[in-house]
């Protein structure tokens, strides 16, 4: 049999890695070709199998290929601490910039990104998680463009924060342009949940995933004679790959031990490899612990507790010890190889003097500890991190394994440490401080704000949970006046968010009953009307009434009246009442034509949804200059906080409907598509998809685009069954318009008339908001005239109670659709000047062209076309060039 050697200066933990130290060199020296395209490669494999050996040969040689190499490492004690691995990463980079650099190089995602790694103080809105990954995504890619060729080295994955995992996912989704490789080492298992779920897309996202196998018996033996000397024999050298399984860690410990012991390598010593082996593991480490003395088993106690940072100094503080014998026994560990100085090519600033050989020993040492003392090591350690300064979010880590003892001083720095993780876009973190705050317990004068904190860090990611907590807390003595009220809304929100329509609404009415008239009432029942106005598929009986007879005794004094004068004139609207009413009540309910303090688009005590309502107002009731400001203005507050995940989807959404109504359709469609883009990062069939997929939709079909409308519905499920909340533009409205488009015209008239239904069902429509009524008249005109012509009829009444120029040339333009000869002439005349005065130039033009056919006008076709192009309605200026051709060839003929 053929002995294996190794490679020419190759160390122990690299024998028969040569397949995988050569995939990572040409994976550095790709870097230098000239493509800039970014690799993530991914080493997995069982603990001792040479994962971090590789990551080690990989710095040596990219380094001495010019690179720049940054590395990082999770920990097992340290998986609570958000942003720590991402923080180590980037060390070297932040450390060599000056702050004001810092800022320059993360520009507006300084304020976002910055609180995360530590080099900037958290703002006054709290930033959410989405947000923070993507300034960090942002981050790096900026750094990388400075440090390129750059290589990220990260071992222990499986250890790593969960905050690190979203954004190493999410950065491995944008290498293609990046002059930079990443390299991800991990174990199998070892991880679930969300953790889990960002390694597997980093995974799926990696060039190469390589999996480790252990050592075969051949190399196991020419390992061993490499270290022991070549006499060692067949029977010795076979027992050594039975007893360590071919783990590479294993072996070079071994025989390391065998080397120290002068133990002969011959088939008479073999029988003792096994206990010799067990030594360096387990209880067999114990047993070796606790030869080098009481003191020397506490420091490497210690040293586990801590996890990082490890210094003579503040373990002997640790283990009130002496300086002197605390060194001692830190010489003694390290003679031991259970502790060691850290490599200097990856040592970090603040990183300590020392950490363990391996893994396996910390992990080892640190189970050994008898689990009452490893509890008051860890309250110890947090009393030392508070004591420095550091704070209770750095604490937070030794907190939470405390045993609980009803200590209230403990409470209070976990809910000020959640507070901090907050601060930082680190909800999970938070939750986690909380949840141990209540094992703690919480004195009964703040359980139940205890339990509100934590229904409001868990608001996003477990519902079902908020639900639970909230009506905990609510159940408690201990929230009064606006903190009792801030926790109603936030339950009915978690309630709504788990599908418990009725129930929010019914807590938030008996919720008001029980406060006095005055601004608290209030605010519960403007919240109640927007979420019955929003979420529910049928009007409550005499809502609007009651709604219009509060509103009208409302003069915009605070932002409970502002906000009911909002829902006043989104339930106007909707319903199609005059105008004047909708627009009359958005302006009362702003101040000097601005938002209101505390009104804003980030402001915690109102949603998203309430300002969405006051845009969309504006927007359909001809006043679309407003809702643009208003949309402009949240894309940029959700923008600078960093909320890139559904606020700004939404933000997008409603944008791209202003620019549809003014008729800038690239404009519309580019943000559409934008708004689309993010909310699949949130989740489908949620109303923020379905607003950014109905209104991509609908801007397609204006601009003639009907295959890519059509292709779009088909990928992103715009079909039934249909949110029962309510989205804008109606989405049955559109589907309808769009099966019509593609020629299928039952179908898309049983969609108009489930439209028809839906809006019997809400109490009354607006022809403008949902556009059914005329589209099915034209769809019917040919099949059932006299149903088509009181269609037309209802939409031209209903047009005129509402009062805007769109609704009524756009009832017009339907009529004239419908007629023949000087009466069509007449009617399509009629819309051009409606609609000349309305702000909606796609609408405008649209009613050009026909004008233009109908009265065989070149001129008017002319105006009609240079609309047109102005919009980017490229089916409407198709349209009208074919007119304009059929007119110059044939000027008595018939127009298409």
């Amino acid at each position: 049999m053929t002995e294996v050697r190794p490679t020419a200066g190759a160390s122990a933990p690299l024998w028969e890695r040569d397949e995988e130290v050569a995939a990572l060199r040409q994976a550095v020296e790709s870097l230098h070709t000239g493509d800039s395209r970014g690799s993530l490669l991914m080493l997995r494999g069982d603990a001792g199998l040479g994962k971090t050996a590789l990551l080690t040969e990989t710095r040596k040689f990219a380094e001495a290929q010019g690179c720049t190499v940054w590395s990082a490492r999770g920990g097992e004690t340290l998986r609570s601490v958000p942003f720590n691995v991402v923080r180590q990463l980037l060390q070297p980079a932040l450390i060599s910039l000056l702050p004001e650099e810092a800022r320059d190089y993360l520009g507006d995602w300084f304020d976002i990104s910055g609180p995360a790694l530590g080099i900037a103080e958290p703002g006054e809105v709290q930033p959410l998680p989405q947000g923070v990954c993507d300034g960090l995504v942002v981050a790096v890619r900026r750094l990388a463009t400075r440090e390129w060729p750059l290589v990220l080295l990260i071992d222990d994955a499986h250890w790593a924060d969960q905050e690190t995992l979203r954004w190493l996912a999410a950065f491995a989704e944008r290498l293609d342009d990046l002059s930079v490789l990443v390299v991800v080492a991990r174990r199998p298992g070892e991880v679930g949940g969300e953790s889990a779920r960002y390694l597997d897309r980093i995974a799926e996202l990696s060039d190469r995933v390589t999996s480790l196998s252990a050592l075969t018996p051949d190399a196991t033996a020419a390992l061993t004679r490499a270290t022991v000397g070549e006499h060692a024999d067949g029977p010795f050298c076979r027992q050594v790959w039975a007893v360590t399984a071919g783990n590479p860690y294993e072996t070079v410990e071994l025989l390391a031990k065998v080397r120290d012991s002068e133990m002969e390598p011959s088939e008479s010593s073999a029988d003792e490899l096994r206990d010799l082996n067990r030594s360096a593991r387990g209880g067999g480490l114990v047993d070796r612990l606790g030869e080098l003395g009481i003191n020397a088993t506490r420091f490497a106690w210690a040293s586990a507790i801590l996890g990082t940072g490890i210094t003579v100094d503040l373990v002997a503080e640790l283990i009130t010890v002496e300086h002197d014998e605390a060194a001692r026994c830190a010489e003694l560990l390290r003679t031991a190889r259970i502790l060691t100085a850290p490599d200097p090519a990856g040592a970090r600033a603040g990183g300590g003097d020392l950490e363990f050989v391996h893994p396996l020993i910390a992990s080892a040492v640190y189970n050994s500890i008898p689990d009452g003392l490893r509890t008051a090591m860890h309250g110890i350690a947090a009393k030392l991190v508070i004591d420095s300064g550091l704070g209770a979010a750095a604490a937070s880590r030794h907190l939470l394994p405390v045993h609980p003892e009803d200590d209230a001083e403990i409470v209070e720095q976990l809910r000020e440490a959640a507070g901090e993780h907050l601060g930082v876009g680190a909800p999970d973190a938070a939750r986690l401080c909380l949840e141990r705050a209540l094992r703690e317990p919480p004195r009964p004068q703040v359980h139940a704000q205890v339990l509100f904190e934590l229904g409001c860090a868990t608001l996003l990611t477990a519902p079902a949970t908020t639900v639970d907590h909230l009506q905990n807390a609510l159940a408690m003595p201990g929230l009064d006046g606006g903190e009792r009220v801030n926790a109603v809304y936030r339950l009915s929100q978690a309630l709504l968010h788990n599908d418990q329509l009725e129930q929010a609404v019914r807590t938030v009415e008996a919720e008001a009953a029980r406060q006095p008239a005055g601004p608290a009432r209030m605010r519960l029942q403007a919240v109640q009307y927007m979420w019955e106005g929003i979420y529910s598929e049928t009007a409550p009986p005499g809502r609007s009434e009651r709604l219009a007879a509060q509103a009208g005794a409302c003069t915009g004094r605070d932002n409970s009246e502002r906000a009911l004068l909002i829902l006043r004139a989104f339930d106007a609207m909707t319903h199609g009442e005059n105008a004047e009413v909708v627009i009359e009540n958005c302006d009362r309910a702003m101040v000097n034509g601005r938002l209101a303090p505390g009104l804003g688009w980030t402001d915690p005590e109102w949603g998203v949804e309430l300002l969405m309502m006051l845009g969309s107002s504006y927007a359909y009731a001809d006043r679309i200059d407003r809702a643009e400001s208003l949309f402009a203005e949240a894309l940029r507050a959700y923008t600078t906080a960093g909320w890139s995940g559904g606020h700004l989807a939404l933000a997008h959404a409603y944008l791209g409907l202003a620019h549809r109504r003014r008729g800038r359709l690239k404009d519309a469609e580019e943000v559409l598509r934008e708004s689309l883009r993010l909310a699949e990062r949130v989740g489908r069939r949620l109303p923020l998809h379905w607003s950014a997929t109905c209104g991509l939709v609908d801007t397609l079909l204006a601009r003639g685009h009907v295959d890519e409308a059509w292709s779009i519905a088909e990928q992103y499920g715009f079909s039934p069954p249909y949110p029962s909340t309510m989205v804008l533009p109606d989405p049955r409205s559109v589907r309808g318009r769009l099966l019509l488009a593609v020629g299928r015209t039952k179908d898309g008239v049983n969609e108009l008339e489930a439209a028809e239904k839906a809006a019997a069902a809400r109490g009354g429509h607006n022809p403008v908001l949902a556009p059914w009524t005329v589209d099915l008249a034209v769809a019917l005109a040919a099949e059932d005239p006299a149903r088509a012509a009181r269609l037309a009829s209802d939409a031209r009444r209903q047009a005129e109670h509402f009062g805007t120029d769109t609704a009524i040339g756009e009832a017009l333009r339907c009529a004239a659709a419908l007629e023949t000869g000087q009466r069509r002439v007449r009617l399509a005349a009629q819309a051009v000047t409606y609609l000349e005065a309305s702000p909606c130039q796609y609408e405008h033009a649209a009613a050009r062209v026909e004008h233009g056919i109908a009265a065989r006008s070149a001129s008017e076709l002319n105006r009609g076309l240079s609309l047109a192009r102005s919009c980017g309605a490229d089916g409407l200026v198709q349209r009208a060039e074919a007119a304009l051709e059929a007119l110059a060839t044939s000027p008595d003929g018939p127009t298409p």
